[in-house]
């Protein structure tokens, strides 16, 4: 999600219904946005965004997920996998891992 930019990129893309990231949306924040966007005085431009943003935290429009893939070394051949090695380290490291002697 690499949209850098001020807070109004960031509402296009992910709380405005046509934005790019955003999946749904509500009327009144699809109201606001164009509104915002037409808007020439900075105060009332930046009061809009905020309005917007707070609606967003007051409905709980997002949820983190987090997807952690990695490759993990686990088999007859590893003597030590290091996968537990750090708590709460989702990635291995591979310089620890040692392979058992043939």
């Amino acid at each position: 999600m690499g949209n850098s930019g001020n807070a109004a990129t960031r509402v296009e893309a992910f709380m405005y219904s046509k934005g790019s990231y955003a999946y749904g949306g509500y009327p009144d924040i699809d109201d606001l946005f164009p509104q915002q966007a037409r808007e020439r005085d900075g105060k009332k431009r930046e009061a809009l965004l905020y309005k917007i943003q707070q609606l967003t935290i007051d409905r709980a429009m997002f949820a983190p997920i987090m997807d952690l893939r990695a490759l993990m070394g686990v088999g007859p051949r590893v003597a030590d996998h290091t996968i537990n090695s750090l708590p709460m380290v989702p990635f291995p490291s591979w310089e620890a891992m040692r392979l058992k002697s043939q």
